[in-house]
């Protein structure tokens, strides 16, 4: 959702501030802004609805200049896309702020302002920061203090760049709830909402605190924490290149991230697959880590959308394979479900980004009320989910720009099933079945390639959804959750309405629904259930139905006028699911394509979403 970038140096910052922007716009946006500080120590600000490619034309029709400046791509939450919505927002024309995230008790403080004679250009939450800040900087009073004051009557969460012409050489940074970084430069310094905004400049960042609010000058930068101390935090040196989030030879990026699996798979694997206990890739305290494994009586998955996905897949993997019962939930769900205590739970937390509101308040609260551990399966090292668990166990995708999670979900796949390894340990008659599945897994990079080559016969099958409407995805046991994420993607990328069902439960309602205009579409692998499944496509066949398979090639189901089928390798049933996830992402990539949509940056969607 939102970005941020901010910037202070001794050229000019626009360049910089605008690069940031782009560089953000996976996050889903639908306008874009900056501010800067011209060197008549004037605020001046240029706004653009749309992308920032629209901002980028208005810069160069009217330019602005300056060495401390903030930039903004908006995702709506209060008030309607439109360009006074936009950040940056300005109070008296001497205070600029830009804000990630959903100030809660903005309308009563609204009310106050405009009682003080403020008036209100926008519908946004955040121009009451703006304005409360400019109520509290007042001669002898610091742009830091300011903020600090103003931020003591803000309640929510929100990440804060602030920059002032009666302080024109200091910006300053508040991070609560929301992602903030800290980009170090050589005598100049950056924020971002993530390290993809800063990387062209900088790759030395500071991951901030809940509660930490930066002073930036050109001499330095002073962090203090929530109790106003003075503070110092790690510095991390990323081994990501700015070259990470361009496309290459790929039209986008998320069929360049479909094309990078077997990449990320195999780096998630290296190293681990040939260790002998598993829980050496396991980070956190070994100690601690030993004592919880003997005690692990239950474990509780939370996440949501793609994560929540590759939650329910592993508790087939889980309960099929341990005796330990999983539960997996919507993290908005649970934050707000009152659950009875129970003893011996390990909580999995699973994020791409590891800031996903829901998965934090949730984990926040399981932390109040007492669980065996917590552990969280993510993507980016120093998030805040990372940070907050006892333990992680990480992925290795790298960075992944389109909005609709491909790579970060099969390689979450791939780390379920080394964590169920690590569960199956536990009990020494598990020990054949664990070295088969980890020989299976150093197989697996290779066998994506393989069904990658298949790509020219999916998008052939895409081309019947190009008028479609709806659709319908089955599944029968752990390709369930796959149909499920099958659906997701066709819907958010291609606009079709999808939903996915247990095949099994055809007759329970979706059956009312099948006619020759609805694509059905099923994963048919070579299990115990193919013979289920097949009947439950009959049922499908028989009302007119017509049907896209994806069957093993050993499926015994054959090419008819209503029956269209590519053919998936034989492969072991412990990856049948990590594998078919592959082709479902291709089928709705190539679909989004033929229709024209936003493939990368779907309307109304944002990769991270940082507030409720």
């Amino acid at each position: 959702m939102c970005g941020i970038v901010g910037a202070m140096a001794q050229r000019d910052v626009i360049g910089i501030l605008v690069e940031g922007l782009r560089r953000l716009e996976y996050r889903g946006y639908d306008s874009a802004g900056v501010a800067v500080i011209n060197h008549d120590r004037i605020v001046e600000r240029t706004r653009a609805l749309g992308k920032v490619a629209e901002l980028e034309t208005k810069l160069a029709e009217a330019p602005i200049f300056g060495s401390a400046g903030i930039a903004h791509t908006r995702w709506a939450t209060h008030g309607e896309p439109a360009e006074r919505n936009a950040h940056p927002h300005i109070s008296n024309d001497r205070i600029a702020v830009v804000h990630n995230g959903i100030i809660e008790n903005y309308e009563p403080l609204r009310e106050e302002l405009i009682a003080l004679g403020y008036n209100f250009e926008s519908e946004t939450d955040t121009e009451v920061v703006v304005h409360l800040i400019d109520t509290l900087l007042k001669p002898g009073v610091s742009l830091l203090e300011a903020v600090n004051q103003a931020t003591k009557k803000l309640r929510g969460a929100y990440a804060l760049g602030v920059i002032a012409n009666d302080d024109p050489e200091h910006l300053i940074a508040v991070r609560q709830g929301s992602p903030l970084v800290l980009g170090l430069g050589i005598g100049e310094y950056f924020i971002g909402s993530d390290i993809q905004a800063l990387l062209p400049v900088t790759n030395r960042f500071i991951y901030l605190e809940n509660g930490d609010s930066v002073d930036m000058t050109l001499a330095g930068f002073t962090i203090f924490d929530e109790s106003g101390l003075v503070v110092e935090r790690p510095i991390k040196e990323s081994l990501a290149s700015s070259m990470d989030s361009d496309l290459g030879e790929y039209r986008h990026f998320m069929l360049k991230e479909i094309y990078e699996q077997p990449a990320a798979i195999q780096n998630t694997l290296a190293g681990r697959v040939e260790l002998s206990d598993l829980r050496s890739c396991i980070s956190g305290d070994k100690e601690l880590l030993e004592k919880v494994f003997n005690e692990i009586r239950e474990v509780q998955i939370i996440a949501c959308g793609t994560s929540y996905h590759s939650g329910l897949t592993a508790r087939y993997w889980i309960e099929s394979l341990t005796d330990l019962p999983c539960n997996v939930e919507v993290a908005s769900e649970y934050r707000y479900r009152r659950q009875p205590k129970r003893d011996g739970v390990l909580f999995i937390t699973i994020s791409q980004s590891g800031e996903t509101a829901d998965s934090l308040a949730a984990l926040e609260k399981v932390k109040q009320e007492g669980c065996l551990a917590t552990l969280t399966i993510c993507n980016v090292p120093e998030s805040s989910l990372t940070r907050e668990s006892d333990f992680s166990l990480m992925t290795v995708a790298g960075p992944e720009i389109g909005v609709a999670s491909t790579k970060a979900f099969t390689t979450q796949l791939v780390a379920l099933q080394l964590l169920t390894i690590c569960l199956m340990q536990r009990d020494p008659k598990n020990e054949a079945k664990s070295l088969e599945m980890l020989t299976n897994l150093k197989r697996l990079p290779a066998i994506v390639e393989q069904v990658l080559q298949q790509d020219d016969m999916i998008k052939k099958m895409g081309e019947a959804f190009i008028d479609k409407h709806h659709a319908l995805f089955l599944g029968r046991g752990d390709l369930y959750p796959i149909a499920m994420e099958g659906a997701l993607k066709l819907k958010e990328i291609s606009y079709i309405h999808a939903e996915a069902y247990p095949a099994g439960e055809l007759k329970h309602g979706p059956l009312a629904l099948v006619d020759s205009e609805m694509p059905i579409v099923a994963v048919a692998p070579n299990t115990n259930l193919l013979e289920k499944l097949k009947s439950n496509l009959e049922e499908v066949r028989s009302r007119g139905g017509v049907l896209y398979l994806f069957a093993d090639e050993k499926a015994e189901i054959t090419e008819q006028s209503n029956i269209h089928i590519i053919r998936v390798p034989e492969i072991p049933e412990s990856l049948i699911p990590i594998v078919y996830t592959i082709p479902l992402q291709l089928l709705s990539y190539h679909v989004a394509v033929f229709k024209g949509t936003d493939v990368d940056k779907p309307r109304n969607l944002a990769k991270s979403v940082t507030v409720e």
